[in-house]
């Protein structure tokens, strides 16, 4: 799944190539939806973003927000979701399909005499069954419920915040990484890294940690999402994902030794999801039961 340091990097990337500084922005030229499931607004027409140039390619949280025309475009990627940009998009309109294909931007080109020739834009693509990518057309992008309830960005809570969020919290620590409405941007593989810096149990309580611990938990999380969103930097969209698996130290890499201790990485799985952790680094050696209740192994 797309996380804040990779949607900051395409954000970056689709500012350069919509917004250039030595260029007028681009305009939208058509908006073509190819999974009907995937746009979850029908108030606003598609055209609306045609309306005028795009202003403004922001982030927020877990989303990409385009602003264009008279509104604004706004992409969450879920899961399996990614951004495939072309500088030349063939022509003609697409078919709906059962591929990964779900929406296609198509921008001006820069010269009129072959309308539809050479224009480029982005495809929205998405892997697998389970179908959750995201794309809304709205006029506020507060109208869109992920981000009206968003908390506040990671990289924006100071220590005195972070402190009074894992006070309130009685839940596991791993989950708090993860709850967008009460940090933003962080999902299941920065979580893992970040307790893995901060060594830290994924299932230690977040209101019971000391603070030494809570000390080490928010110089992790500084430190593994400003390294990553350095990483991401510059990066072409094609190349943000692979960038990503390559600087991951536990998540992804169950089965193999851990960086820092060389103890073997372990993993959780869920019905959804897994989670991986080194047992030297963060768990005193004792090893966490592999099951949705997991505890402790006795």
């Amino acid at each position: 799944m797309p996380e804040m340091p990779e949607v900051q990097g395409l954000v970056d990337f689709l500012r350069s190539k919509l917004l250039p500084p030595d260029a007028a922005p681009a305009t939208v030229a058509r908006v073509e939806v190819l999974s009907f499931s995937v746009l979850k607004t029908a108030d606003v027409p598609l055209s609306a973003l045609s309306a005028g140039p795009v202003s403004g390619v922001e982030r927020r949280g877990k989303f990409i927000v385009l602003a264009a025309g008279d509104a604004h475009l706004v992409m969450h990627l879920a899961k399996a979701g990614w951004l495939r940009w072309s500088d030349a998009l063939k022509p003609g309109p697409l078919r709906p399909g059962k591929g990964p294909m779900a929406l296609r931007v198509r921008f001006e080109a820069g010269g009129p005499d072959q309308p539809g020739f050479g224009q480029p834009g982005f495809d929205l693509t998405e892997a697998g069954t389970t179908k959750s990518l995201a794309v809304y057309v709205v006029h506020d992008p507060l109208e869109v419920p992920g981000i009206a309830r968003l908390g506040p960005e990671a990289l924006d809570v100071d220590r005195e915040a972070f402190a009074g969020l894992l006070a309130s919290h009685n839940g596991q620590i791993k989950g708090l990484l993860r709850d967008q409405s009460e940090i933003a941007g962080i999902g299941n593989a920065y979580s893992d890294e970040i307790l893995h810096a901060a060594r830290l149990s994924p299932f230690a309580i977040a209101s019971k940690l000391g603070p030494d611990e809570a000390e080490r938990l928010f110089e992790a999380l500084h430190a593994v999402l400003e390294s990553a969103v350095a990483g991401a930097a510059g990066q072409p969209a094609a190349e943000l994902k692979d960038s990503k698996r390559r600087a991951m130290r536990v998540h992804g890499r169950a089965g193999e030794p851990c960086p820092v201790c060389g103890d073997t990485v372990r993993e959780v799985s869920f019905a959804d999801s897994s989670l991986q952790y080194c047992p030297t680094c963060q768990t005193g050696g004792k090893l966490l039961a592999d099951r949705r209740t997991s505890k402790f192994l006795k």
